[in-house]
Formats: C-alpha cells, structure tokens, sequence
C-alpha cells in the first residue's frame, strides 16, 4: 500500500500541472479563521485557537495539519485583526506546506438587529517535496521489489508564494450566514518545473441556534445549532449538513459528509477554554477498517478584555 500510494504520488508530480484541494478541518468553527476570514474578530475579546488533524491513520501515508491562530475586535481599526498559521504533511512529509497570514475583518452594524463582516487574508505559502522519500518505476525489480537507483533527477523541490482570500458573514441574534473565496490570485504552486496554478476555494456556510423551551430553567443553556457547510475546488465538492446540541457548558454534534463520511463531536466550553474532538467515520469504499477514519483535537483560549471595548453582538455559532 505504501508503494503504491508513493508511486501515485510521484507519477502526479511528473505532470507538468496537477491540482490537489486544500486541507479541511472537521471542527468547522473551532477553526473560524481557516473557514473564514470575515470570522477575525467576532468574539470581540482576544481570541486563542490550537487544531490537530490526523486523516486516514491506518495508511501508511497518511494526512496530518496543524493550524494555530489568533484573532480581536480592534474599535481604533473598527474591526477585528487576526494571524493566521498551517502546517500541512501529506505522505508523511513527502509534501509539506506552511502558511503564515495576516488577516483584517471590517464590522459593520446594518441596524440593531443584524450585522455583516467583510474579510480579507493576505498569506505566504512555503511548498516543499521531499524527493528522498519517493520511488520512481525503474526501481522496481519484478521479483525483488524496490532495489535500483532511480535515473530520475530531482527538479527544483520548493516553492514560496503569495495568496489572497476574502470572505463576509452576515449574522443577527439566533442566525447567520457566509460565503468566502481562497486563492484569488491563483498563485503558481507546483514545486517541479511547469506551472500549477492552485484553484479557487470557495466555500459557503450557514446555521442557526434554537434555544430549547421557552418556560424551562435551562432554556437559556440548551440550543440546537442545526449548519450547512458547502464547499468546491477544481471539480470537487463538498456538503457537510449536521447540527450541534449545547448544554450549558457541554457541546455534542453530529454531521453527514457527502457519501464519504459520518461525523461525531464532542466539545467542553466554558468561556474562557474550550477543548473539542471529532472522528470521521469513513462511509466511502475505502471503508474506515482500511483507513482508520479521522482523528481531529481542537484548543481554545478566550481572554478577558477591558470593559467597553465590544460594542456589537458577538455571533452566536458552535465554537468549541
């Protein structure tokens, strides 16, 4: 499986254009500034935000990112600023991509029952192949496997370039909606010789929260947050439809992916830290006995911050 997964790998970076999609995190919105940059400053408060994911862990090439961020509500710059850093390892790390960005939201108040936020992300991306740990045809032995050199000459093997995103979100006290498009500039990304623009992500989203029982004493710490997140790039796409329950400080969710997957979450918030897991159980012929499903941990920070600084409602979405 490895050989054949590494060989896969090889053949597409021979091509003079290939076109991958960019990684995607389960925790929609315990990761709101990778979903959207139009999110930056939505809490108002300093913000804190820590994501792991781990895809497919029973292949022996297998998926992991890493994504940390850090985002407020600035009333000087009427609007929320936002840094925004990735680490993505595919085949392990036979391509590695990092992205450090810096991220601006506009708030504006349409009236006192909803508001809209504008966003953009300006961002470097570091691309690296690691031509060491691929095998190439005229290794293979037919009885013996992988034992000559290869003839193949490694071409170039990194690349750095600029990307631009930008998103809006429109939101009033118990819903809201979104729509964001990364990789605008559609930047050059192959890491050989040719060209490779990266295709434009555009992502769409929406949700709700219902609270539970007018008359009940919990009728303030129980809610539904029933979403729909939808998602293309280069031919592919993406529906994700499920919803959140939150009790009090104690979060759990459900969601369907296309035909691929069956998600669970499970999350703590309370206010100031906010600790969520998720796993993707595969429902797609590669079954989730082959690929061990996924694995995705999310952190949050939220600090304090000083009185009178937050002038706006902040948006009522699962965060955890």
């Amino acid at each position: 499986m490895k050989n054949v997964r590494i060989l896969a790998i090889a053949a597409m970076l021979c091509t003079l254009t290939a076109h991958a999609q960019d990684p995607t995190f389960t925790q929609f919105y315990a990761n709101p500034l990778y979903l959207n940059p139009a999110f930056a400053g939505s809490h108002g408060c300093p913000r804190f935000a820590l994501n792991y994911r781990n895809e497919w862990p029973r292949l022996s090439s297998n998926y992991v990112t890493y994504s940390a961020s850090y985002d407020q509500y600035f009333k000087n710059i009427s609007g929320g600023f936002g840094v925004l850093a990735t680490h993505d390892q595919q085949g392990k790390g036979t391509i590695n991509t990092s992205m450090l960005g810096l991220i601006y939201s506009y708030h504006l108040k349409v009236n006192r029952k909803f508001s809209m936020l504008f966003g953009a992300r300006a961002a470097w991306y570091q691309k690296f192949l690691d031509w060491e740990r691929l095998n190439f045809g005229d290794q293979i032995d037919p009885r013996r496997g992988f034992i000559y050199q290869t003839g193949d000459v490694p071409r170039g093997g990194q690349r750095g370039f600029f990307d631009a995103s930008v998103g809006m979100v429109g939101f009033s006290k118990h819903f809201f909606f979104g729509f964001a498009a990364h990789h605008l500039n559609r930047p050059n990304e192959s890491v050989i010789i040719g060209n490779s623009p990266m295709p434009i992500r555009l992502t769409g989203h929406m949700g709700a929260e219902i609270p539970l029982g007018s008359q009940s004493k919990y009728s303030n710490n129980t809610s539904i947050m029933p979403n729909v997140i939808y998602q293309y790039q280069q031919g592919f796409m993406e529906l994700n439809i499920g919803t959140y329950i939150k009790y009090g400080a104690f979060n759990a969710g459900a969601w369907f992916r296309n035909r691929d997957a069956f998600i669970l979450t499970i999350g703590i918030n309370t206010g100031t830290f906010k600790v969520g897991y998720s796993y993707d159980v595969t429902v797609s012929r590669l079954n989730n006995g082959v690929s061990g499903g996924s694995h995705e941990v999310s952190l949050g920070f939220n600090l304090s911050c000083k009185p009178k600084s937050v002038q706006f409602k902040t948006i009522s979405c699962p965060s955890f």
